[in-house]
C-alpha cells in the first residue's frame, strides 16, 4: 500500500512540468479572472483603490505560484513563495469583504469567491507542509 502511494506521488511529480498544470494555479487563475469581470462593475471612484487592489492581489496569487514552482528545488525558497501566494489569497479575501460591504458585489458572489480562496489557501498550506512532494 505504502509503495503504491509513493509510486503515485512520484508519477504525479513527473507529470507536472509547468505551474499551469497545478490544480491550485488553475483555481487561482479562474478566481482572478472572475474578480476581474466582477470588478468591472465597481464605481469609477474605486478605479485606483479597491478595483486596483483586488485585481493586483488576486493576480499575485498566480504569479507567486509560478515563482514557487520554479524554485521547488530549494525547499525554503519554495515555501517562502507559497507563503507569499497564501498571503495574497488572504488579502484578496479582505478586498472581497470590502466589496461586499460596499455593495459592489452580491452576497452570493462574495460567498462563492471567499470559499474559492479558502480552498486555494488550504492547497497552498498543504503544499508548504510537504515541499518534498514537489521537488525533483
Amino acid at each position: 500500500m505504502l509503495l503504491t502511494i509513493l509510486f503515485n506521488l512520484n508519477r504525479c511529480k513527473m507529470k507536472i512540468r509547468s505551474h499551469k498544470e497545478l490544480e491550485v494555479y488553475k483555481l487561482s487563475f479562474d478566481a482572478a479572472m472572475r474578480i476581474f469581470e466582477i470588478s468591472k462593475r465597481f464605481p469609477k471612484e474605486e478605479t485606483y483603490s479597491l478595483t486596483d487592489q483586488i485585481r493586483r492581489s488576486s493576480r499575485s496569487v498566480c504569479s507567486n505560484l509560478a515563482e514557487a514552482f520554479r524554485k521547488r528545488r530549494y525547499p525554503k525558497a519554495f515555501i517562502a513563495k507559497l507563503s507569499d501566494s497564501e498571503g495574497e489569497a488572504a488579502e484578496s479575501q479582505t478586498w472581497l469583504d470590502f466589496a461586499n460591504n460596499c455593495k459592489y458585489i452580491t452576497n452570493d458572489e462574495h460567498k462563492e469567491l471567499f470559499a474559492n480562496y479558502e480552498h486555494i489557501i488550504g492547497k497552498l498550506v498543504n503544499m508548504s507542509l510537504h515541499p518534498e512532494n514537489w521537488s525533483w
